[in-house]
């Protein structure tokens, strides 16, 4: 009975592993394992019940209070007007006559659009069934071998995840207590460095097998110098001029996260104008979106705050430095890739939300004590690294089969013809390089640290 008392905190963690496969909601998970386990350990002593009262005060303090997780409601409400209001279709006709004569070049288009809309849209899902509807039929009546293209949009639409405004970069901002604005532009240059590698990898594959990518035909598009000009200005202006504004006024000190998601909600809402496309119907379901995605965001929250409280009040800081170190894995390098690991395959079943209220307030402490200065070059530049890592980490995982999300996204919006084993092969190569891309800001920091070092935001 001693080693079970002494041992509370581990056997918390992976009972709430163990009920979270059953299916029920993560929230309820979290907040029902803690009461729980903290029953259990008031029964033998070892917890105060009055120490509950905590979870609702840390919960105020450091949740509801918080200025900066206020712009996750605002960046999907932007999101979503971009959405309906059709300028993701119009930026990809546009990008697509800008590179008609780069081998592969309707891919490369696909792949630009997707880092230009992964700034203003945010969101996975979203992204991913955006270009699937958008783009993955274009590219298969162009021709396209059906796993490039599949590929193609996974990768491209998966990128919302990392590159800022990220919704998922603001709450791990919050939760890794550094500057939401710090880690936009630690997450920026990585997420241009993946874009920039599948782009090699379309390239070469376009040069080396050109019947998996035709050439767009010389003969599409625009006749004329005004209408290619009108064509550019109503495609690609109004959405990179959104993007400038978000992240510019952010990494310029000039708005905050919540601010500029403001700004970004207010341009979203100029654009759906001067395209004509502004009305009460996408304004409702743009605001009920809104709703549910705060909801669910705060519900994850408490359940993750009192999770996290009762786990570090009956010692499971100490317990988990000591189950590792039991293991062999006792060196900062060891549990950073133990962390990296375990973050990959949590991705196969869970939202990234889920992963990062699991995993961040039982890890990041332990990894916070442990020292990666002569690494990065100073001792408080780790948290928006680490981060960065894990966002990184977890694009990865929502692309491998056969769990990550983004592949049950592709197969509710792909054209008959297409089958789950396409999408499966299709991921491999793309995956491959995320790998790639993941190991690089691991050995070089300075991919990740290099900007915000420039821009002031890590001093």
């Amino acid at each position: 009975m001693t080693w079970f008392v002494d041992n509370l905190a581990l056997i918390m963690f992976l009972v709430m592993f163990a009920v979270i496969f059953s299916g029920y909601p993560v929230a309820f998970v979290l907040g029902g394992t803690a009461l729980v386990f903290a029953l259990i350990a008031w029964s033998f002593d070892a917890f105060n019940l009055i120490g509950l009262s905590n979870i609702l005060l840390r919960l105020w303090g450091g949740v509801a209070a918080d200025p900066v997780l206020v712009s996750i409601p605002m960046f999907i409400f932007m999101g979503a007007i971009l959405e309906r209001s059709g300028s993701a279709k119009d930026m990809l006709g546009a990008t697509e006559i800008l590179l008609k004569r780069v081998p592969g070049g309707l891919a490369v288009a696909v792949m630009v659009m997707g880092t230009i809309l992964a700034a203003p849209i945010g969101v996975v899902g979203a992204a991913v069934v955006l270009l699937s509807l958008i783009a993955l039929p274009q590219m298969l009546a162009a021709g396209y071998d059906k796993k490039l293209a599949v590929g193609t949009v996974a990768s491209a639409g998966t990128l919302g995840i990392l590159i800022p405004p990220a919704i998922m970069l603001v709450v791990m901002a919050e939760m890794l207590a550094t500057s939401a604005g710090a880690l936009f532009a630690a997450a920026t240059m990585p997420g241009l460095l993946l874009s920039g590698l599948y782009l090699v990898y379309i390239l070469i594959v376009a040069i080396v097998k050109p019947e998996w990518a035709p050439k767009i035909p010389k003969g599409y598009g625009p006749q004329t110098r005004a209408e290619f000009w009108h064509i550019m200005w109503r495609g690609l202006a109004p959405m990179t001029f959104l993007m400038v504004v978000v992240l510019g006024a952010i990494f310029a000190g000039w708005a905050t996260a919540t601010e500029s998601a403001g700004v970004g909600v207010l341009g979203s809402l100029i654009i759906a104008w001067l395209n004509k496309r502004l009305n009460v119907t996408m304004l409702r379901e743009a605001i009920r979106d809104a709703c549910r995605a705060n909801g669910m965001v705060f519900m994850l929250f408490l359940g993750a705050t009192g999770f996290s409280y009762v786990f570090r009040a009956l010692g499971g800081d100490e317990l988990m430095i000591a189950t590792l170190a039991r293991f062999g894995i006792d060196t900062k390098w060891e549990i950073l890739g133990f962390v990296m690991v375990l973050i990959f395959l949590l991705g196969f079943p869970f939202e990234w939300i889920e992963i990062c209220l699991i995993v961040l307030p039982v890890f990041y402490p332990i990894l916070a004590k442990l020292d990666f200065a002569e690494h990065l070059g100073s001792a408080s530049f780790f948290m928006a690294w680490f981060g960065t890592l894990v966002a990184v980490n977890l694009q990865t995982s929502f692309m491998t089969p056969p769990f990550g999300a983004t592949l049950f996204y592709l197969k509710g919006t792909v054209p008959a013809g297409v089958t789950m084993t396409d999408i499966y092969r299709g991921m491999y190569p793309f995956i491959a390089i995320q790998i790639l891309g993941l190991i690089l800001c691991i050995a070089y920091p300075e991919i990740v640290l290099w900007l915000p070092r420039i821009a002031g935001l890590l001093e």
